[in-house]
Formats: C-alpha cells, sequence, structure tokens
C-alpha cells in the first residue's frame, strides 16, 4: 500500500461514522480539474505503511468507528483488498471512493462483504468521457474504460451496500446538456451528488476554470431530478 496522508478525524467523510480518512498515492486517469494533484502525479508517495495505519487504528478503536479509503485512486493498489480485511479485522467499518475503473477489484470487495459505504465519481456523460479524463490517449482507452464504469455502477446498484454517486462539475468540461444526458444514463438511485468545481490550490492543470453560480446549479438540479429525484447538491451555500 502507497499512503500519502492520513486525517486522523473527521465527521464529513464517512456517513453517520468517526472516521479517520487515508489518501492513497496514484490514479489512472488525469482529470484536469482534480483537486489533488499530488497525489496523482507522485504514484510513488508513501509516506505511511499499511501496518502504520493498522497500529494507529487499534490504539484509536473504541474513539474511531470508520475508516474513509480514498486517493487517487485506491483500486489500483495491489494490496488493497487484503488491507482492508485486516481493517475490518479490528473492528472498524470501511468507505471506498472509487473512479468505477476497476470493477473485477470492486466486485471481490463487495462480494466478500469488505466495505460498508462506496462513493464512484461519475465524471460525465459517457460520451463526454475523453474530454472530462484528461489522457493523451483517452479516445482510444475510452471504450474499455466506459464499459468498465458501467460494470461498477451495476455493481453497486445490484450490491445492497449503501452507496453513492457524484459528480464534480466544470462550466468549461460540463454542459448542462452533458449533465442531463449523465442524468439519464445513471437512472434513479438512493444518493446521487453534484458537487461544484472549487480551486483547492492542487489542481492538476490550471486552465482557468470556473463554477458554475448557485442560480445555475439550482437549474442544472432540476434536470437531474428527471431522472434522479433524490438528487442533491453538495457543498453549495
Amino acid at each position: 500500500m502507497r499512503i500519502a496522508g492520513l486525517q486522523k478525524l473527521t465527521l464529513l467523510d464517512f456517513p453517520g461514522r468517526l472516521s479517520a480518512t487515508i489518501f492513497t498515492s496514484g490514479c489512472d486517469l488525469r482529470c484536469p480539474f482534480c483537486h489533488n494533484a499530488s497525489l496523482v502525479n507522485d504514484a510513488e508517495n508513501s509516506d505511511f505503511s499499511a501496518e502504520e495505519i493498522l497500529d494507529f487504528l487499534k490504539e484509536r478503536k473504541g474513539r474511531l468507528t470508520g475508516l474513509a479509503i480514498t486517493g487517487g485512486e485506491p483500486l489500483l493498489q495491489a494490496d488493497i483488498t487484503e488491507f482492508i480485511k485486516q481493517v475490518k479485522e479490528i473492528g472498524y467499518a470501511v468507505k471506498l471512493d472509487t473512479n468505477g475503473t476497476y470493477p473485477e477489484k470492486l466486485k471481490v470487495i463487495l462480494r466478500e462483504g469488505l466495505v460498508d459505504y462506496v462513493a464512484m465519481d461519475i465524471k460525465n456523460c459517457f460520451d463526454s468521457y475523453p474530454k472530462t479524463i484528461g489522457l493523451e490517449n483517452a479516445d482510444k482507452i475510452c471504450g474499455p474504460l466506459i464499459d468498465n464504469v458501467k460494470e461498477s455502477i451495476e455493481l453497486l446498484k445490484s450490491s445492497g451496500i449503501p452507496f453513492e454517486f457524484r459528480t464534480t462539475i466544470v462550466k468549461e468540461l460540463h454542459s448542462k446538456e452533458e449533465i442531463e444526458k449523465m442524468a439519464k444514463e445513471i437512472g434513479a438511485v438512493d444518493k446521487y451528488f453534484i458537487q461544484s468545481y472549487v480551486d483547492s490550490g492542487d489542481i492538476l492543470n490550471d486552465f482557468g476554470f470556473s463554477a458554475y453560480s448557485k442560480n445555475e446549479l439550482l437549474e442544472i438540479l432540476d434536470l437531474v431530478k428527471k431522472y434522479i429525484p433524490n438528487a442533491q447538491l453538495r457543498g453549495v451555500d
């Protein structure tokens, strides 16, 4: 496991849990608006070993009840399944963040009951994935990649495990028409969140991206609700 960061306490990352969050290094995508550029660019970074994280969790058992695993893309890690098993053996609930491009690993994790909550990023409507994921050869790989994303969506829908889908929207990369099309492709689910782009100061590519206004986001939400009635805005005051 290559673990680049640890947040020792959060009330926000894992719904209903007092949890810690770890950040794994590396990602298979290069979304230009990514707010964790340092994690994406330095796939070899490992400030914490798996053993250090497990020891940390053992020491805080009873005070913390959950661990959120985010990145980067956690499913890139070769030993992610074994690591989650060890976390569960200590007695923690586990939340996994993923972009959905590794359905075979996700299938194993779901089948073995290793996660208690999954948050999956859906980048755009399927036709617009190439421009959104920032890879030079995106047009060539996007067929298989989108198939993987579609498979992950269906795996979560049929898993019986609590999950959410979410999309960070950027004015220059997500038209209202694309967002509505994406909602139609996803279909009705219990939890879907629209997140507005925010410049974190650690953006992968500074192309002068901008966010939709609150009023525009409310209009977009109305479009999305035609297909996902439970859709919500997240992080919008």
